[in-house]
């Protein structure tokens, strides 16, 4: 036997003692060992296997493998999860397992591509697993070959398309999941998705479906136990025929446009889960709800519901665990008859219309509650006194925006809490001493209020269990506090702060987040501070160098020390952090050459030198493309550059998605936007963005007509630099860009027809440049003052007051078809970033937000996986 197929032969040894993973899914075939497997069989394996890269493989788990069938040899199962690396590529030996029944490909690192149309030939396949594979485009018909398939998992890919052709013959299905795709069209009626009657799981969520409301025939599969259409378009009433569906146990409608009353689902007695938030229902609820025999949950979030609610004496006790109803547009008293249902772990009531303030105490029956959010309700002061009687079961609370003044002595008695968030009050003095001392406490948010310091010692917080710390916009003072040995997170962004950043942070082994920003530290920047996985240090008073620490395999994903007093240069081990994705040095007093080097940092995507002393060429040393394949936004302006940029500099430019840390929740980074002539710092905003400043320099030649491959470009600023020759006509492909400044540089010929067409073009300006011709007509051009086009002494037409009469200026032309299909194949795809202006590193506001839809997997998380 080859020495091959000696290591196939161990590998499947090792995996012969595995179970199916989904006991709804289970196989007859006998399990044996490797002598069962036929030797074309471990030869086309181990072909297969040879097509990737298989290092990522954890060889430990048991659960990966292979099977074969004791009688015939033949391989009937292959799960290989989280394991390969590479191409699927059509005439892969994967498809010579004709007899396969259950595959299972699931959460491979796959060269983005379409799903291979082979998949088709496997037509004894009854279980086949694609999810999160990157696989492209349309589900290929051939799927419609799998006829004895009963589970279909495709969902977490950037599929599209419909589903209607692919699903045709697939009527033994009863698991189908599609979800987080970019299925789109509407649902007919008559569509194939409609005759799988043995559906039992249904998964539609997270795709573009659109302007449908749910067809009749939904009603149709009535064995299904799982439906979700969560977060997709659909709009009208909720077909009457859903109450057809009594096998239900969980249905998902939320985050979609339904109007009307709340759907009919009084007898669907199995049901255990109702989400129905995010929609426009209206009405009030219904009181058979709450006595439904098995419904433990209910997501009524952000609709418009109205009236009051009542809950009907029962007398066996009311299952409901989780109640949500906050931003609604309930009035009157709702209040004394969710206290009926006395085993509530989690109530939602936030932004509650009330015209008198709330007391605690009318919360006193529900023994069990675990999470309360009260979140925008008046709240009596006295009921937060220690008397109130809240339960002392609570684990998280969420009062923001309750108009509370007076730090709310009632936290004193619950020992079990570990969530609080007092957020957007009007609390003054010092956080009190006792607070820390509570032994569960993992995560404090008190932003946005009038808190001034700690009472006790500096070292009141250091054997505090506090993980995640969030104090941003007070007036904190005195004392830095040694922060909890526990520490995870912590913001104090936009306090008064002064002094050294205190050394005592060097000493948090589990600081992976820190942000100082907007105070008034001084001093230099403490070497230590090169551990952190995000760093803020953004406008303080902070002198000396950037230190050069950063060792092999550094964690740092975002680096802010923007507006300073930082001298020196950029450190060199930079390029140690190779998941850097964040670095901002803006308004620095940093002298030093345009950083090449970091091209090859794969993962980063937003760089901003701005207002420095940068000087040199921008050019690269092989003066072809600038080579950052991932960056999104690119500021430099104000600085020293000089010399020509080449004809290609823009060319092969990609990125994808802006990736979060999964650990941290999720996080935005701060910049100052200078957009639309304008300069600005705003609140925290998410929105697609993708950028260029390049001015302020002293760069001269043409603009490359390469820039017009960056369509996804939504602002462009090459202002005051000495750029000559013709405006690019390939400015025209930028149908994305809603602001391009090209004034104060010596360009020459006429505005291109083209630029006027841009629908999104807001701002524009090409004042002060040698431009000749007539303006070029069109809403977005009409619409810009004067000023934008002064300072050419050969513009005329409006908004000048200089007409064009038998005007020779040359005509103005759009690229030809072959130029824009070459660069359609160039084309940056940027896909949107969330960037947040002016507040920091902000992952505290980044989870509070996530905070205000939070649900009990959020909540499992919070208090199971350290409030990460």
């Amino acid at each position: 036997m080859s020495e091959s197929l000696m290591r196939l032969n161990f590998l499947l040894l090792l995996l012969l003692s595995c179970v199916f993973p989904s006991s709804s899914f289970t196989f007859n075939d006998p399990v044996v060992g490797l002598v069962a497997c036929g030797p074309h069989q471990i030869q086309a394996f181990t072909q297969f296997k040879n097509e990737f890269d298989t290092r990522a493989c954890n060889h430990s788990d048991s659960s990966n493998g292979v099977w074969c069938d004791h009688s015939t040899g033949a391989v009937t199962k292959i799960r290989l999860r989280a394991c390969l690396s590479g191409t699927l590529k059509p005439n892969s030996s994967l498809y010579q397992f004709r007899q396969l029944r259950s595959l299972d490909l699931s959460q491979n690192n796959f060269i983005p591509s379409s799903l291979p149309s082979e998949f088709g030939m496997f037509n004894k396949l009854e279980v086949l697993f694609l999810s999160k594979n990157g696989f492209l485009g349309q589900v290929p018909s051939s799927f419609s070959n799998l006829s004895m398939l009963s589970a279909l998992v495709i969902s977490d890919n950037e599929l599209t398309g419909s589903l209607s052709t692919q699903v045709r013959n697939l009527c033994k299905l009863t698991f189908l999941d599609v979800s987080r795709n970019h299925f789109s069209g509407t649902l007919n009626p008559n569509s194939s998705l409609f005759k799988l009657h043995h559906l039992t799981y249904l998964d539609l969520g997270y795709n573009n479906f659109t302007a449908s409301s749910l067809p009749y025939e939904f009603g149709n599969l009535n064995k299904l136990e799982v439906l979700d259409v969560s977060s997709n378009s659909f709009f009208g009433q909720v077909p009457p025929t859903i109450s057809n569906l009594t096998q239900l146990t969980k249905l998902y409608l939320h985050t979609n446009g339904f109007t009307g009353s709340l759907p009919l689902v009084q007898n669907l007695t199995k049901l255990s889960n109702l989400d129905l938030r995010d929609n426009h229902f209206s009405g009030t609820i219904p009181s058979s709800l709450f006595t439904m025999p098995l419904l433990s949950y209910i997501d009524l979030s952000r609709n418009k519901l109205n009236g009051s609610i009542e809950v009907p004496n029962s007398s066996s006790p009311l299952r409901l665990e989780s109640l949500y109803l906050g931003e609604n547009q309930f009035e009157g008293n709702i209040l004394e008859p969710i206290s009926k249902l006395i085993n509530l772990k989690e109530l939602d009531l936030s932004f509650l219309k009330t015209s008198y303030p709330i007391d605690l105490r009318l919360f006193s029956s529900l023994k069990s509650l675990l999470l309360l959010d009260l979140s925008g309700i008046w709240i009596s002061q006295p009921s937060l006194s220690l008397d109130s009687y809240i339960p002392s079961t609570l684990e998280a609370l969420r009062l923001k925006q309750c108009n509370i003044s007076d730090f709310p002595n009632i936290l004193k008695t619950l020992q079990n809490l570990k969530y609080i968030s007092l957020t957007k009050n009007k609390i003054s003095g010092k956080i009190p001493e006792w607070l820390w001392s509570l032994p569960h406490l993992s995560s404090v948010f008190m932003s946005y209020n009038l808190l001034t310091g700690f009472q006790g010692s500096s070292e009141v917080l250091l054997n505090s269990s506090v993980q995640i710390l969030v104090l941003e916009s007070n007036s904190l003072e005195g004392a830095f506090p040694h922060l909890p040995l526990s520490i995870n997170f912590f913001s104090a962004f936009n306090n008064s702060f002064r002094g050294d950043i205190p050394l005592s942070v060097c000493n948090r082994s589990s600081l992976d987040v820190l942000n100082l920003s907007y105070n008034n530290f001084t001093g230099p920047i403490p070497p230590c501070l090169s551990n952190f996985l995000i760093l803020n240090l953004r406008k303080n008073n902070l002198e000396g160098s950037i230190p050069d620490k950063y060792a092999a395999d550094a964690p740092l994903q975002a680096l802010d020390v923007g507006y300073n007093r930082l001298t020196g240069k950029l450190p060199r081990s930079l390029l140690n952090c190779s998941g850097l994705q964040f670095l901002s040095v803006e308004y620095n007093e940093i002298e030093d050459t345009f950083p090449f080097s970091l091209k090859a940092l794969s993962k980063l995507q937003i760089l901003t030198l701005r207002s420095n002393k940068f000087y040199g060429s921008i050019s690269p040393p092989n003066n072809g493309p600038l080579g950052f394949l991932e960056l999104r936004i690119l500021e430099i302006a104000d600085n020293k550059f000089t010399g020509s940029l080449p004809s290609d500099f823009f060319v092969n430019w990609k990125a994808s998605s802006l990736t979060m840390n999964e650990d941290l929740v999720s996080y935005q980074q701060p910049m100052d936007l200078h957009y639309k002539g304008l300069s600005m710092e705003q609140e925290t905003v998410f929105a697609s963005y993708a950028t260029i400043d390049f001015s302020g320099n002293r760069l001269e030649g043409e603009i490359p007509e390469s820039i017009g491959l960056l369509k996804a470009l939504i602002a462009l600023n090459l202002s005051n630099n000495a750029f000559t020759g013709h405006i690019p006509l390939s400015l025209a492909n930028l149908v994305k860009l809603e602001s391009l400044d090209l004034s104060s540089n010596q360009l020459s010929g006429t505005i291109p027809n083209g630029v006027g067409a841009l629908s999104f073009l807001a701002y524009m300006n090409f004042s002060h440049n040698k431009l000749n011709g007539e303006i070029p007509q069109g809403t977005q051009i009409t619409g810009q003052p004067k000023s934008s086009f002064e300072g050419n002494a050969g513009l005329c037409g409006f908004p000048l007051d200089e007409r064009c009469f038998g005007t020779n200026a040359p005509p103005t032309h759009q690229p030809k078809e072959e130029e824009e299909d070459e660069e359609e194949e160039q084309v940056l795809n940027w896909k949107g970033v969330a960037i947040g202006y002016g507040l920091g590193v902000l992952l505290g506001l980044a989870i509070a937000q996530i905070i205000a839809s939070y649900k009990p997997e959020w909540l499992i998380c919070l208090m199971k996986c350290g409030n990460r």
